[in-house]
């Protein structure tokens, strides 16, 4: 056996430290809670507004790449099948009240695709190109460029959008 010095330690303990980058660390936390809090607060919006489904499908798969690795954990366990479980039965008898469980896309999804939307810049990518979606909705459902009315509500909305897009930003910039 070969034992280790003070020096060969003391190396070994501040390469291990120089690998991990605690800016990149700290983006993606504001980065997964903040868009997440976000989109949460435009799927209510959508919820009691003009109900656009292609919106909230696309917050849905923004949710699912941006969701915090914390909460997903709790999500995909025991707790998240017998949530997803109570969403088909409520979509079964209250079609109307309770509309497709997309919840059960956090459940059901495989393991490898939900840790691989969770690696480096993935999450970032997808929830720039799903926020020009919702961009791109938004403006369409407004009644485009010429014919656009915007109330408060209106107005909160891409208040969101933008934070959203600023999150998104901000993680791919680290």
């Amino acid at each position: 056996m070969v034992s280790l010095g003070l020096a060969d330690m003391k190396m070994k303990l501040n390469s291990s430290f120089a690998d991990s980058d605690l800016g990149s660390t700290q983006a993606r936390a504001v980065f997964q809670w903040g868009g997440t809090i976000l989109a949460l607060f435009l799927l209510l919006m959508n919820r009691t507004g003009r109900r656009s489904h292609m919106l909230t499908n696309l917050l849905v798969l923004f949710l699912f790449a941006s969701f915090p690795t914390i909460l997903l954990k709790l999500v995909r366990g025991q707790f998240g099948c017998w949530v997803a479980f109570l969403a088909v039965a409520s979509n079964l008898y209250f079609p109307e009240t309770c509309p497709a469980p997309r919840f059960v896309l956090f459940v059901i999804a495989p393991n490898w695709l939900a840790h691989r939307l969770r690696d480096d810049k993935v999450p970032g990518i997808i929830c720039l190109i799903i926020t020009a979606l919702i961009i791109l909705t938004e403006i369409r459902g407004a009644g485009a460029l010429e014919d656009s009315q915007c109330s408060c509500y209106c107005l909160s909305y891409w208040f969101s959008i933008a934070w959203i897009l600023y999150f998104t930003m901000l993680y791919l910039a680290t």
